[in-house]
């Protein structure tokens, strides 16, 4: 079994060292970090940008601080991530711009998810 303890804690959001590339993923210090257990619109939907835009907005001179957990998909990396100790996944759900993958955070968001998204997103494949 191999055990991976891997964190990336950084205070970069009021100093630009954050970029939102949409609703699941964010770039820390140029760590690209894919929020674990969230399933955000793509941003060629109007969905989409509205929920990049909320992100940007929520994040806005707030500390960032994430810890990974080891695995990656794509380019990025897979973690938590907090703003100001506050859960970024939970927020964007909460607000009603992504929904719960119940696949990868093991359902902790799914209490979370507003009628509205649940009504106009659609659920990933494999969130499912």
């Amino acid at each position: 079994m191999l055990t991976i303890a891997v964190a990336l804690f950084a205070t970069t959001a009021a100093a630009g060292g954050l970029q939102v590339r949409d609703a699941d993923t964010i770039v820390v210090d140029g760590t690209p970090v894919r929020l674990n257990g969230v399933d955000a619109p793509e941003l060629g939907t109007r969905s989409g940008q509205n929920a990049k835009r909320w992100m940007v907005n929520f994040l806005r001179g707030k500390n960032i601080e994430c810890e990974l957990n080891g695995e990656r998909t794509y380019d990025r990396w897979v973690g938590v991530c907090y703003a100001d100790g506050q859960d970024i996944g939970a927020a964007v759900i909460a607000a009603g711009h992504a929904l719960d993958c119940a696949k990868y955070s093991g359902g902790r968001y799914r209490q979370l998810e507003t009628p509205a998204a649940k009504a106009r997103l659609k659920r990933a494949g494999y969130c499912r």
